[in-house]
């Protein structure tokens, strides 16, 4: 979709979106055709709307022998607007123009917005882009259905380079997040960890990353043992990906580490899951699919960071050749781990693969994100990531990232009491702690690897999929982290 700037309406228009504040004059009316005024203000006063915070309405008219899509959507009070109500705003209002058929949209502000040119711009495009987004390949009909062709904003002013350098960067996120959205939404049948690794090899061909992938042979060489547990029990090989972007090649900068969980697929092992716990298992890569869609994201805006991306991708299956329950395995660190749960088992890969970011990469920071607990489903639901954290200054920044994106973090404790719960009398730790704070024993196992490295963990099991449609998000994948994780990196430059 393009999308762009323009200074007046057009003489024939395809949808019109007027976006005005609750119980406002409209602004700068002489852009807007007097029979299409005289239109919306008989609908208001029959409909009795009022413009109240992301209220929309619809309607149709004939002007000059064509017929006009009108949508109005209600921004509230203005002086309350954020970025997160503006990009509600649009999704609302671009779905339901999409829904109509709509071609050539013109949006159109009855008000002076409070936030600035840059984020406006970004929200708008990436706003419009998100919601377009459709995973419909594997459909035999109706996958062909039309999206809107332009998004123009119409806005009286001649310098539009604010904007249209917020449009740029928010096509990038956007673009970035649908990409990982693509990944997740794969069937496990065609996204298998070779298969991830051959998508994160054209991402970085495409985007300016380098890349590497390390196989099986090598990995035992390593000793990435605890990783390698995970995958025996599948036919398709493991693969370590390893992506680097050097966007600050000063040696005194610190390099940040991006851990992204990569189970292709999870049937639990040997503690199977239920066959409704099955279905979505396509997701556990969730977190690969961030930081390699994160990585495109920071490329393509040459940000002066430098990052490692790392994925441990596996499958979790049953065999003959299966980890199982009461297994001791030793990872890549020397730390011994019992095997309680086989599901388990995203722990396992990801702490080799942050022992693998400190010492052979030789991060000074390292951000994991996974799909990683159930108890994090159950304790916010689907709106909010989980975070956990050693470092409560960077933390801070994450907040400030997830602010700007609506991408929802909640923190939990850290508090080393909880380490109880996954002591091991025969090993260094358990892989799991029992009923009780699942989603903290989890993180809290992972930081026995960071080497007190400055360290934020980010559980997205409960906001990596939708069931339904909402705001931004589509039905299936999310995407969820890749603006998060491009945000709190720009914020490091």
């Amino acid at each position: 979709m393009k999308i762009d700037v323009i200074r007046k309406l057009p003489e024939h228009l395809d949808t019109l979106i007027l976006m005005q504040e609750e119980n406002g004059t409209i602004q700068n009316i002489e852009y807007v055709p007097t029979e299409l005024l005289h239109s919306i203000d008989a609908y208001m006063k029959n409909e009795e709307f009022n413009f109240s915070f992301n209220s929309v309405k619809s309607f149709s008219m004939i002007v000059a022998k064509r017929r006009v899509n009108i949508i109005l959507i209600g921004a509230g009070d203005k002086d309350a607007l954020t970025t997160n109500k503006l990009r509600s705003m649009f999704a609302s209002a671009i779905r339901l123009a999409s829904s109509m058929n709509a071609r050539q949209i013109y949006l159109f502000p009855g008000f002076i917005s409070p936030v600035n040119d840059v984020a406006f711009g970004h929200v708008l495009a990436e706003s419009a882009l998100l919601v377009a987004y459709r995973f419909d390949k594997y459909l035999s009909s109706g996958k062909n259905k039309a999206f809107p062709e332009t998004l123009h904003y119409v806005l009286n002013t001649k310098n539009t380079r604010h904007l249209n350098r917020g449009i740029l960067e928010g096509r990038i996120y956007a673009e970035a997040t649908n990409l990982a959205r693509e990944l997740v939404n794969e069937p496990a049948n065609v996204m298998t960890p070779d298969a991830l690794a051959e998508a994160a090899k054209r991402a970085a061909l495409q985007y300016g990353f380098l890349i590497e992938t390390i196989a099986q042979d090598k990995l035992r060489r390593i000793k990435m043992d605890a990783f390698l547990s995970v995958g025996r029990g599948s036919v398709k090989e493991p693969k370590l990906i390893i992506m680097r972007f050097n966007g600050n090649p000063d040696k005194r900068q610190e390099v940040i580490a991006l851990v992204g969980k990569g189970l292709t697929y999870d049937s639990g092992g040997y503690c199977i899951k239920t066959p409704d716990g099955m279905v979505n298992m396509k997701n556990d890569m969730g977190g690969a699919a961030a930081v390699i869609g994160a990585m495109c994201a920071i490329a393509s805006m040459k940000l002066k960071v430098n990052v490692v991306a790392i994925v441990a991708a596996c499958e979790n299956m049953i065999s003959g050749d299966a980890y199982r329950p009461g297994d001791i395995v030793t990872s890549m660190s020397g730390k011994t781990i019992e095997v309680i749960n086989t599901d388990a088992e995203g722990r396992l890969t990801l702490c080799d693969a942050i022992h693998y970011a400190i010492e052979k990469e030789h991060a000074d920071r390292i951000v994991d994100i996974a799909t990683l607990t159930g108890a994090a489903v159950a304790a916010l639901g689907n709106q909010y990531s989980v975070v956990l954290t050693n470092n409560e200054t960077w933390l801070e920044q994450l907040k400030s990232a997830a602010a700007f994106t609506g991408e929802n973090i909640w923190q939990l404790p850290a508090h080393d009491e909880y380490k109880e719960l996954i002591k091991s009398e025969i090993a260094d730790m358990k892989n799991v702690g029992g009923p009780l704070g699942g989603a903290i024993t989890a993180g809290l196992f992972l930081r026995e690897f960071v080497q007190n490295k400055p360290w934020l963990h980010i559980d997205i099991a409960g906001t990596a999929l939708r069931a339904k449609e909402s705001g931004v998000n589509p039905f299936g994948a999310t995407g969820v982290g890749v603006r998060l994780l491009t945000s709190l990196l720009k914020s490091m430059e």
